[in-house]
């Protein structure tokens, strides 16, 4: 369970039961509005608040009849290995129902609130009953190294076969002794089997140093060796750690997402204070780096100040690697991750427009940066964490500022409305990455974050679903705004689309003080397509105030327009249709022509 869970409040009698979980999960209250009196978010459609969340993978608490939640996410059920824990409690708490995601966290969630109430937890999953784990979500620091062997051990325990433990026993399992299935829990590359369980305690942490841009292969050649060598199963790993000079170095990146594991780095401070427990100080990596020695400083610095080496140094030509080991799996992790720059469009506001992988990654991050207005559009979503406003006219401001703070080993969401990468922050923030701290970039640290651009509904797109299928054939977008590029740029566009005739979408086509590029444009596309080329004015799309409405194009009118509005103009081929619901524009492509062509040739 990555994202701490959100509790539901629908009614004043259940309000004290929430708020009491609440606490116990250490978690918000979020609460239907004017049936709830505290809470920190509220809502006024259950169903809906229920589905972005579910969207978002936050795991979801509700002090509610269980019909609620089942109704609200069930449209959206896929995946039972992706969808986050969805639990139930009566509203006087005295029964604990786990609906979704046992195997993902809902069983143990239930279990905690239900002790936490001195109430019933109603688990049914199978294995939880019968052997107080289930075998495939082991207990936090162990890690199952043969998953898809579950279904069958289970089976065979369940049907009464009885169980021999071998090497240690896992934490919590219940088990009849017997010699129809192996519970094996061990440090070394056991394999796995139909009537045997694998699981390795995650006590041992990888430390790896390698020279800029080493070969992936040779690292990971390394490191496998030196594990096969020492006997040590890869999955009895809790991290990879490296200095922090090596964030953003292919190599070690990758091996860590081999193994499937965190990466953790340390600066060479840190990695310093490490030195009187060093086996192989090195008076050269001290002249290069600050510290006297990365791979066994970072492998003892996230084992913990009890570890040991238990494979010291072991060199290549362009890698090192060491390994240390902790009394106990470890369940913490020192040090920072690499940190994280998310640049997401969240579409033109509502809630339904959002792709749930824009939803997840605002819900995993730590921070959300933006437009003040953008952010609260997230509505709960952005509710607890911290978030950092900016004004419009500040977007490198905002862009430096998201990547600095990622930089620190933050995951940060750059919020933008539409798609980033349309007119909005995506090319800013690659932009400063490009430029370097000698061109009034960024920082180093910030160069070497994780920068994961996500696609979102775009305002031209919206705007051509509203009006109906205008983007049909051939388009192109041009921004209004002399801002940034020229006019003379902006007007040689203009002519060159017109010329070609491309429906066009326009973008920041007016402001307070920009009032003439739009008429400019009109006049220049009225000298290509015709005076009743039909133009939608789409305002606020998604939102309560939206507001479409269409003119001919020899009507334009400045004034129609503000700030807020998409303007979309018809090729000399687009058509204002005229259905039951309304006017709706579109393009043909030619599918006509095709016909009777296929139809003549016949």
């Amino acid at each position: 369970m990555a994202l701490k869970p959100v509790v539901l409040a629908l009614s004043r009698s259940g309000e004290a039961t929430a708020h009491r979980v609440a606490e116990v999960l250490g978690a918000q209250v979020h609460g239907r509005a004017e049936r709830v009196d505290v809470a920190a978010v509220f809502f006024d459609n259950a169903l809906d608040h229920v589905r972005d969340l579910f969207a978002a993978r936050v795991p979801v608490v509700g002090v509610c009849a269980s019909g609620i939640l089942i109704r609200a996410v069930a449209p959206l059920l896929s995946d039972k290995t992706k969808e986050p824990p969805i639990v139930s409690v009566s509203d006087d708490g005295a029964v604990v129902v786990p609906l979704l995601g046992g195997h993902r966290g809902a069983n143990r969630l239930a279990s905690d609130i239900a002790n936490a109430l001195d109430s019933v937890a109603a688990v049914t999953t199978a294995g939880d009953v019968a052997l107080g784990v289930s075998l495939d979500e082991p207990p936090a620091g162990y890690r199952l190294a043969n998953p898809e062997d579950a279904k069958p051990v289970m089976a065979a325990l369940l049907g009464g076969a009885g169980a021999k433990i071998t090497d240690e026993t896992l934490p919590g399992l219940i088990l009849t002794a017997g010699d129809g299935v192996e519970i094996c829990v061990t440090e070394a590359p056991i394999s796995g089997g139909p009537t045997r369980m694998v699981y390795h305690p995650q006590r041992y942490v990888l430390g790896l140093g390698c020279a800029r841009n080493a070969n992936a292969e040779d690292v990971w050649r390394l490191l496998s060796e030196t594990l096969h060598e020492a006997g040590l199963a890869p999955g009895a790993l809790a991290a990879v750690a490296t200095i922090d000079l090596k964030a953003d170095e292919p190599a070690i990146i990758a091996a860590a997402a081999r193994l499937g594991v965190p990466l953790r780095v340390f600066t060479a401070n840190e990695l310093e204070s490490e030195a009187g427990r060093l086996e192989n100080p090195s008076e050269v990596v001290f002249a290069e780096v600050g510290c006297h020695g990365v791979s066994e400083g970072a492998a003892l610095a996230t084992a913990g100040p009890d570890a040991t080496l238990s494979i010291p140094k072991r060199k290549s030509a362009t890698a090192t690697c060491a390994v240390a080991r902790a009394p106990k799996p470890i369940l913490a992790l020192p040090g920072r991750s690499r940190g994280k720059l998310s640049v997401v469009g969240i579409g033109p506001g509502q809630a339904s427009w959002r792709t749930p992988e824009v939803s997840r990654l605002v819900a995993e991050a730590d921070e959300l940066v933006g437009y003040g207005l953008y952010i609260d559009l997230l509505g709960p979503l952005a509710i607890g964490k911290d978030r950092s406003d900016f004004p419009l006219g500040g977007e490198e401001d905002r862009c430096r500022y998201a990547l600095e703070q990622a930089g620190k080993g933050r995951n940060v969401a750059l919020v933008c409305s539409g798609d980033a990468g349309i007119y909005a922050m995506g090319a800013l923030v690659f932009e400063l990455l490009d430029r370097g701290p000698d061109a009034l970039g960024v920082s180093d640290a910030a160069r070497r974050v994780e920068v994961v651009c996500s696609p979102g509904v775009s305002a031209l797109q919206g705007a051509a679903a509203r009006a109906g299928a205008p983007l049909g054939h051939d388009f192109c977008a041009i921004s209004l705004s002399d801002l940034l590029t020229p006019r003379e740029d902006i007007v040689k566009r203009l002519k060159a689309a017109a010329e070609g005739d491309f429906v066009i979408a326009f973008y920041n086509p007016v402001s307070k003080r920009r009032r003439t590029l739009l008429a400019e444009a009109r006049d220049i596309l009225l000298q290509h397509r015709p005076g009743d080329t039909p133009v939608m004015l789409a305002s606020s799309l998604g939102r309560p105030e939206e507001d479409v409405r269409y003119r001919r194009l020899d009507a334009l009118e400045v004034d129609d327009v503000d700030m807020l509005t998409v303007v979309l103009v018809g090729s000399s081929q687009s058509r204002l249709a005229q259905l039951g619901e309304g006017p709706r524009m579109f393009t043909p492509r030619g599918y006509a022509r095709k016909i009777d062509g296929d139809l003549s040739d016949g």
